[in-house]
């Protein structure tokens, strides 16, 4: 079985799983690199909801704080 990588975020991970994909419509590889395929685009799919939900948390964070603060009126 191949070692994990890890890409370096989630532009990468989406890119890869992009290209796996791709590799995987054309239906010519053998078994076995399909599934470890597969199961790189499982681990992929992880990281980019993992990713995607940290982003979601880190938004969340400020919109909250920022409802906190009142607006002040402006003077010039």
């Amino acid at each position: 079985m191949n070692e994990p990588r890890n890409p370096p975020d989630f532009e990468a991970s989406l890119n890869e799983l992009e290209k796996l994909v791709a590799r995987m419509e054309q239906g010519e590889l053998p078994l076995k690199d399909s599934l470890d395929e597969f199961e790189r685009g499982v681990q992929l799919v992880g990281h980019c909801e993992s990713a995607l939900r940290e982003a979601e948390q880190r938004v969340e964070v400020l919109l909250k704080s920022n409802e906190q603060t009142q607006p002040k009126r402006f003077e010039s």
